[in-house]
């Protein structure tokens, strides 16, 4: 398979008024096209900082990234990215928060007809085609949420980076989404790289789970494969023998880290 992410021995220290901080150390990470990888780990461990590594929001202090073989450097169309805040301009309705991505990405290659239409196509994928002309504050927090993929799905990027975008959501628009997520990225065949405290959305949604150790310099600690079959069915899982032993796994993992940092 194409290797669509590479990272090499990276690396990330903050300068400090106290020194130094190494936040990230010895990162080596291959990610195959299509598939989707889980980074989880305690608050600290350098999570957002990697996935911000691979987005090109912040240059690595040693080693190197590719995406679709081409060194990062920098913020680009091939990478998108969904944050926990979906970060809409308040003053723009759905379809026109949209419209600025497509706009920015195809607009000197394309009719505005062609832009309307991918705009209008990314929020109907997330389920949102009744609510295109509604403003942020006429929204919810999960419909909110669902513009922010759209927008970023609109780009047709290799890499769909995702940072605790469900975060801040009840339970139940959550459990909602990450269905809708599963649907989406394995309809489209995505790439995707999300950063989740929540072991059961990790298990869930991912092919490989990166189990990240405690800071400071954080690295790779282990690398859990799900080989759960796909569709996945949330309630089906719920007591699948494989799915309870992956869950385990993790959470003997972080269970073991943190103790470990506490007995430090």
């Amino acid at each position: 398979m194409n290797k669509y992410v590479q990272i090499e021995n990276a690396q990330m220290i903050f300068e400090t008024k106290n020194g130094k901080f190494v936040a990230l150390k010895d990162i080596n990470l291959l990610i195959d096209q299509g598939e989707f990888v889980s980074i989880i780990g305690h608050s600290g461990c350098g999570k957002s900082t990697l996935l911000n590594l691979v987005a090109g929001l912040i240059d690595p202090s040693g080693g190197a990234l590719f995406c679709a073989g081409r060194e990062i450097a920098g913020p680009g169309p091939d990478r998108a990215v969904v944050f926990q805040n979906h970060s809409l301009l308040p003053w723009l309705s759905c379809f026109d928060n949209v419209y600025l991505a497509v706009e920015r990405v195809f607009g000197g290659k394309e009719p505005k007809a062609n832009l309307k239409k991918r705009a209008t196509e990314a929020l109907e994928l997330v389920g949102l085609g009744h609510a295109i002309h509604k403003m942020p504050h006429e929204i919810s927090g999960g419909m909110k949420q669902r513009v922010g993929i759209a927008r970023a799905l609109s780009m047709q990027p290799k890499v769909l980076l995702l940072d605790e975008h469900f975060g801040a959501l009840d339970a139940l628009t959550r459990a909602h989404l990450q269905d809708e997520l599963l649907r989406i990225v394995t309809s489209l065949g995505s790439t995707a790289i999300m950063v989740t405290h929540d072991v059961d959305e990790a298990v869930l949604l991912s092919d490989r789970i990166v189990m990240m150790t405690n800071g400071p310099s954080a690295t790779i600690g282990e690398i859990l494969d799900v080989k759960l079959p796909r569709p996945r069915d949330r309630l089906a899982l719920a007591e699948d023998r494989d799915y309870v032993h992956l869950r385990g796994e993790v959470l003997k993992f972080l269970y073991e880290r943190h103790k470990k940092k506490e007995a430090a």
